[in-house]
């Protein structure tokens, strides 16, 4: 039996600006690396980090995308640092954590968390970070899941690092400890939260960049294996979260990347989209306004960036209708596919495996009947990413039997 895939004809919607990067003005405290950024209502924010000089800072810099322009807010009270986290909780935000030398072995690590209220540009100090050894930690990521702050993972001294998960409770103001990160140590890992769920890992274990990912409930405090990561192994990349979807974008596996790939809990499924729209870099700040993801800042090949660039999402509501007309059968399959719905607006397709390795492309632009043969595929579960002639990409699952 062969599996062949029919494309018939369904008007493309108009997308519009959508899955999209546009430059903006470049950042307002110039060229920086290893900062901490979060959002709180209307604005956008940016904290510490590494500059052109290697001078670490601790100045706070607000973000208007209504304006496009950035205004300097109150310095964090404690010590400069790089490598920082930030998490928000009910319109405030907590930063803490962090080295405050740009030598790891001749500086501070840091226990320190400050929390930041925007409506009197003033900050308070809470309760020290206990976790790691008591001693502070760096590398770390944070998070934000049901009320209360996360910090996971991290880097508390040269060849020390940790994969404990503490929760801070606002409320009265404490950490605890939780269910360690299942992956083994690591830092320069990459977090994000769709609904009340954290999605978690990658970095490296000091020897080896991964890419495994995890999702952690906070209510149950447990954690699960997701789908196979589709793109390199990674550390310090930046990540956001919009329209109930996850997103990993730049990074440093040994090279830098430029690519972005969303992940979508409810189907369990990662997607393609538009690559960053400047150069490849490692270490930058990202955060979500009024439905719309902002990046920059970073170490690039040629040093440490100062350029900023807002992201459109994709037009999911489009999209969706394109994947009830995308039909594919049999399914399972066993040694054909049949797709059908769309003729002429597919460029091709990408079948992936479950642990994301790309097995083969097929051009279907001329395609009035496609049959896809899928017979050298082992027995399993696999990933059709369909790219369409604006860029737009259809992901959908086969059972190959």
């Amino acid at each position: 039996m062969r599996l062949i895939v029919f494309i018939l004809f369904f008007p493309l919607a108009v997308f519009g600006q959508y899955n999209t990067w546009t430059k903006l003005n470049d950042v307002g405290m110039g060229k920086r690396e290893r900062a901490t950024g979060f959002s709180i209502g209307s604005l956008g924010y940016l904290c510490g980090g590494l500059d052109t000089a290697e001078v670490i800072h601790k100045d706070l810099w607000a973000y208007d995308p209504q304006t496009d322009a950035w205004t300097q807010k109150a310095d964090l009270p404690g010590s400069a640092r790089r490598d920082a986290v930030s998490f928000v909780i009910d319109n405030y935000a907590f930063v803490g954590s962090g080295m405050d030398s740009i030598s790891g072995p001749t500086g501070t690590t840091l226990k320190d968390f400050w929390r930041y209220n925007p409506s009197t540009n003033s900050w308070s100090a809470v309760a020290d970070f206990p976790g790691a050894g008591g001693d502070g930690v760096y590398f770390a990521t944070g998070f934000a899941a049901g009320g209360k702050g996360y910090l996971c993972g991290g880097k508390t001294g040269p060849n020390l690092y940790s994969n404990q998960l503490w929760e801070y409770k606002p409320s009265n103001n404490q950490w605890i400890q939780r269910a360690n990160f299942p992956g083994g140590i690591r830092y320069q890992m990459l977090s994000f939260v769709v609904g009340n769920k954290a999605y978690v890992g990658m970095g490296t274990d000091q020897n080896t960049f991964k890419k495994d990912m995890y999702c952690y409930d906070p209510g149950a405090n447990n954690w699960q294996t997701i789908a196979p990561f589709p793109g390199y192994e990674r550390g310090s990349a930046s990540t956001f979260a919009l329209e109930e979807r996850g997103f990993v974008c730049l990074g440093n596996n040994g090279g830098l990347l430029t690519d972005l790939i969303e992940y979508n809990p409810k189907t369990d499924t990662w997607t393609l989209r538009a690559e960053y729209g400047g150069s490849g870099r490692k270490s930058a700040v990202s955060f979500v306004v009024e439905g719309k993801a902002y990046v920059g800042t970073g170490k690039g090949y040629s040093g440490k960036k100062a350029s900023w660039y807002v992201y459109a999402p994709a037009n999911y509501a489009a999209l969706n209708e394109l994947e009830a007309v995308l039909q594919m059968y049999p399914n399972p399959v066993v040694s054909a596919l049949h797709i059908s719905g769309m003729t002429g607006q597919i460029v091709d397709v990408t079948i992936y495996n479950s642990s994301g390795r790309k097995l083969k492309t097929q051009d279907l632009s001329a395609s009035h009947e496609s049959f896809i043969d899928v017979s050298m595929l082992e027995s399993g579960v696999f990933i059709c990413s369909f790219r369409l002639a604006d860029g737009q990409v259809l992901t959908k699952k086969i059972v190959k039997s």
